[in-house]
């Protein structure tokens, strides 16, 4: 498996993103965001589809057009989750409406379209990688400046704005970097699939513990796993690996809430 390049590639550029999706997806969960993620990657799609169009690199499409999308909706709060499905809905009915504009006209690039919609993890070249590794690097010191003030925000935002928090500027900053990690998380499960990595770990490790430190650690840990193990499993069974990917998330997902429930019965028949 690893005496091919594009394996080696994929490994690096799954586990680089899985890292990232670990990390940024627990704060978004834990902030109720998930529909954000969901939303940001639709938009990223009328990006990438409009840069083919015009003859740009879809990933620089993609990148732009959920930076700005993310800082959209953060500015369009009210610096908590209250309020911004409106602007959310908005953005993503529209966008998404552009994407299918864009997908009308670039009918010679199906399988452009296609890559975009499910991810193509194994056409991940040194060039592609360099840049995950690089906005990777820059997401994580991101969130270890902003991690402090930003999970107060989201345990206590009332306390948090009387202590001086500026909620609508840490919210619009945590928003641009989900639009990064968004971008790249799309680059591995594609548009429909990153919640496959962006939610599933991050929503089965807050199933474990309630504890942050050890919540993002075992959210990126079930992150990585679900991605190398998807890669692993698509090598040997010839599926795409995003089936796997998601396929896995979702497993771990389940497993751990079977476990709960029978382990908490069984305290409850024990007492």
């Amino acid at each position: 498996m690893f005496a091919f390049e594009f394996m080696r590639h994929a490994f690096a550029a799954t586990g680089i993103v899985a890292i990232l999706s670990g990390l940024v997806g627990y704060f978004m969960v834990l902030r109720g965001e998930s529909f954000a993620g969901h939303a940001l990657s639709h938009v990223g799609f009328a990006g990438a589809t409009g840069a083919l169009l015009v003859g740009m690199p879809p990933f620089w499409g993609l990148m732009g057009a959920t930076v700005l999308a993310g800082v959209a909706m953060g500015l369009g709060g009210r610096g908590t989750t209250q309020g911004r499905d409106v602007t959310i809905g908005l953005v993503l009915s529209c966008m998404l409406g552009c994407g299918l504009l864009f997908l009308h006209f670039l009918t010679t690039s199906a399988t452009r379209a296609t890559a975009l919609l499910f991810g193509n993890v194994l056409g991940v070249d040194r060039s592609m990688l360099g840049w995950l590794l690089v906005l990777g690097v820059g997401c994580v010191l991101a969130m270890a400046a902003l991690s402090r003030p930003l999970l107060f925000a989201s345990l206590q935002p009332e306390t948090a704005e009387a202590r001086g928090v500026k909620l609508r500027m840490v919210s619009t900053i945590f928003l641009a970097i989900v639009a990064v990690v968004t971008a790249e998380c799309v680059q591995i499960t594609g548009v429909l699939l990153v919640f496959a990595l962006m939610v599933g770990p991050a929503a089965t490790a807050q199933r474990l513990t309630a504890t942050p430190g050890w919540g993002i650690v075992l959210s990126v840990l079930f992150a990585i796993g679900a991605g190398w193990g998807g890669l692993a499993l698509s090598w040997w069974t010839d599926c795409p690996a995003s089936f796997w990917i998601s396929a896995l998330s979702t497993g771990f997902y389940l497993a751990v809430g079977t476990w709960r429930f029978t382990g908490g019965r069984e305290s409850t028949d024990e007492t």
